[in-house]
């Protein structure tokens, strides 16, 4: 039997990626005044710079900022400006004051699972900017819990699962990753509402993943999302 809907944040609630992609956009701009952009691939050495430091920094608008100063510095043999260098910061403030704008129909939908399921938001990132982002975003009273953790894996499933003292089979996930909020719980051998989002971070992406027939639906929209957890919450009733 289902006891417990989890929700993620970013791109499930609100949106998110675009804002990076947008300070991104501007970070090229910047270095283009000291290198060519066009034969640096600029994205593929930041990403390689965030992949490395996530384990230091984390995720989030901070370790993204400093990976931009890090791949700056380096990529124009430390000949940047501090001018240029306090531009790449200002850029990384644009994020974590960034507006909450929520997905079209999503309160409505939490809002309807609420009614039927505890529900708890649990999202990776830095803790202060997704707490004010939380909090902005008006949907803070529907959950019962908010969770934000280091990392999405199976590992702080269970942990967060012992916590309430459900086994995986009694929670379900909603979520826009497969990597972060499908798979592993998948995986636990919980179930998950797949809802995409149009733009997907590089590092969060999920080669050769396998949907699930039996414990996983896609929800197109949010409108969705409540069909959908009612007809896995049917399946996890014959679940022993």
């Amino acid at each position: 039997m289902l006891k417990l809907v989890g929700f993620d944040a970013d791109d499930t609630l609100w949106h998110s990626e675009g804002f990076y992609r947008e300070v991104h956009a501007q970070f090229e701009t910047i270095l283009g005044q000291y290198i060519d952009i066009g034969n640096a691939n600029v994205h593929d050495h930041l990403l390689e710079v965030e992949r490395a430091n996530i384990k230091l920094f984390g995720y989030g608008a901070k370790g993204m900022t400093l990976s931009m100063l890090e791949t700056a510095v380096a990529m124009t043999a430390e000949r940047i400006s501090a001018h240029h260098l306090h531009e790449i910061i200002q850029l990384g403030k644009e994020v974590l004051n960034h507006p909450v704008e929520l997905l079209a129909g999503i309160a409505e939908a939490v809002a309807e699972v609420a009614r039927e399921y505890p529900v708890v938001l649990i999202t990776k990132g830095d803790l202060f900017h997704q707490e004010s982002k939380v909090a902005r975003s008006g949907l803070s009273s529907l959950f019962g819990r908010i969770e934000i953790v280091s990392e999405k894996d199976p590992v702080t499933y269970q942990r967060v699962l012992s916590e309430f003292g459900l086994q995986p089979q009694q929670f379900l996930m909603v979520g826009n990753s497969l990597h972060s909020d499908i798979a592993p719980v998948l995986q636990i051998g919980g179930f998950a509402v797949h809802v995409p989002y149009p733009l997907t971070w590089a590092l969060d992406h999920h080669e050769g993943f396998i949907a699930d027939d039996e414990r996983m639906r896609t929800a197109e929209s949010s409108a969705q999302i409540p069909d959908a957890v009612h007809e896995l919450a049917l399946k996890a009733a014959r679940v022993h």
